[in-house]
């Protein structure tokens, strides 16, 4: 038989449990709060306002029954404060109005706006708090969600709302046109954009284009575009060592080197195309298998050398707020990967001046997957395994978006403290998220199968509390919408 009776109890002022009416649409996600009358000490004045979260809900007996946890205490004065961890017991639980859900997002500093709290009664805007993504951020969400579609009003909002530099790795197209205002963008956010550096990185004959240094790549990166494995490839591999050796000379007090082929490190200077013929003039056997394998695997061919232009490296040296590297313009996937290795290598190596990044891999199973297949998809994942468990205190951060978290490698993802789920189907991913992200409500994670487009939990240390939002409107044109069908008429 259901009872009219609410009670909301806690044991250490750190959660509740509560009982109240099954017709009561209180439920996992919503804020409460609690009225407690305390005993009256200096810490308390006696009757206290409580502020909670529902994290569970069952039936018992009739009555809708679960728990949740203490969020802080509301003063008279409407800020909210850190719960003195004290027990009570109370029969005053109702949903948390919109005043009191400011007053959190106040207390927590979030100020980044990105859409709209579904548990709210009211219009409550949903806020990050900026200065959180100093650890590692994870998007994900299967197809038709709305990830690529929330993933730009993050990176417009952090455009708006900071000053944090990054840099988009763009596999897809989807950010090119991030520079290019929407009409329905406030006059506010619209000056911000119109006066920050963001520079779009493609090689459509427009644009500067996305290119890399190969000489400037550290030497296991340069094995890994040519493919030589020092063991099975033991002759060539040692050539190559001689021509990075050739690139430095030799130590002071060695003997004079016998004649050495040419060194990569001219490439910059001379016509790519001149470094196989160049080999085949020593007359090593080793030599000519080497430029027959640059020349087999086409690797000069490719649009991504810089030679006597600036590289994707050496742009982000110049300073601006952000720069798009459109890999979706590159015509393999190898070249995407040695680009992408380049630069996260220049990253790393320039980590000692704590310059801060945000670093954002789009599809980031492409470049940190779970399971490479070849040297340079295995050296850029440990590049990136490398940022995710130690780039954090010298101020690189990470933010990757995919579709299925099983696609990226678990040393990368068990670093980040920040999740967005979108909508996902497969339980599989779902057992995954929960093991992973600990700090997602498994309630709030199982809601995700159901989740309209654009709909998010957002849930670790850039967030007051988890919670399911409404994501919030682009500013500026998304480059990769679908493509509709065509229909009659």
């Amino acid at each position: 038989m259901t009872t009219e009776t609410t009670l909301a109890e806690s044991f250490d002022g750190r959660r509740f449990t509560y009982r109240v009416p099954r017709v009561s649409s209180i439920g996992p996600g919503d804020f409460v709060t609690i009225g407690v009358a305390f005993p009256e000490t200096a810490e308390h004045p006696g009757e206290a306002l409580v502020m909670g979260q529902v994290l569970t809900r069952a039936t018992k007996a009739g009555d809708a029954v679960g728990h949740g946890r203490i969020l802080g205490e509301l003063r008279p004065d409407g800020t909210v404060v850190t719960s003195g961890g004290d027990p009570f017991t109370s029969q005053d639980l109702a949903p948390a109005g919109a005043g009191v859900l400011e007053a959190l997002q106040a207390r927590e500093r979030a100020t980044l706006r990105i859409g709209d709290l579904h548990h709210s009664r009211g219009n409550v805007d949903a806020l990050l708090q900026p200065h959180r993504f100093n650890r590692h951020t994870f998007l994900c969400g299967q197809s038709g969600s709305g990830k690529t579609y929330a993933l730009g009003v993050l990176l417009e909002q952090h455009l708006i709302d900071t000053d944090l530099p990054m840099v988009i790795l763009d596999p897809n197209s989807d950010f090119v046109r991030i520079g290019e205002l929407l009409e329905s963008a406030s006059p506010g956010d619209a000056e911000r954009l119109r006066e920050l550096d963001v520079r779009v990185l493609r090689n459509d004959g427009e644009h500067h284009p996305v290119t890399a240094r190969l000489t400037a790549m550290e030497a296991a990166s340069q094995a890994a575009v040519l493919q030589l494995d020092p063991l099975t490839d033991r002759g060539e591999y040692n050539t190559f060592l001689r021509m990075l050796e050739s690139a430095t000379g030799p130590e002071v007090g060695a003997a004079a080197p016998a004649a050495r082929p040419p060194s990569i490190a001219t490439e910059g200077m001379l016509n790519p195309h001149s470094i196989p013929s160049a080999l085949r003039a020593t007359g090593e056997a080793d030599a000519l298998r080497l430029a027959q394998r640059v020349e087999n695997l086409g690797i000069l061919d490719w649009d991504v050398w810089a030679g006597v232009g600036q590289s994707v490296s050496e742009v982000l040296d110049e300073g601006p707020r952000a720069v798009v590297v459109d890999l979706g313009s590159l015509h393999t996937h190898e070249e995407q990967l040695a680009v992408s290795l380049a630069l996260l290598d220049d990253l790393w190596a320039d980590r000692a001046t704590r310059k801060p990044r945000l670093i954002v891999i789009d599809e980031a199973h492409n470049v940190v997957s779970a399971e490479p297949a070849t040297q340079l998809q295995r050296l850029t994942t440990e590049r990136v395994i490398q940022i995710a468990a130690e780039g954090r205190k010298f101020g690189l951060w990470l933010l990757l978006s995919t579709q299925r978290p099983s696609k990226i490698h678990p040393n990368v993802l068990s670093q980040c403290d920040n999740v967005i789920v979108m909508r996902m189907s497969s339980p599989a991913d779902l057992l995954e998220l929960e093991a992973v992200f600990g700090f997602a409500p498994p309630e709030l994670l199982a809601a995700t199968p159901f989740f309209h487009q654009g709909e998010a939990l957002i849930a670790g240390g850039f967030v007051p509390a988890p919670a399911i939002i409404q994501m919030g409107a682009r500013r500026t044109v998304e480059g990769g919408s679908d493509v509709p069908v065509p229909m009659p008429g």
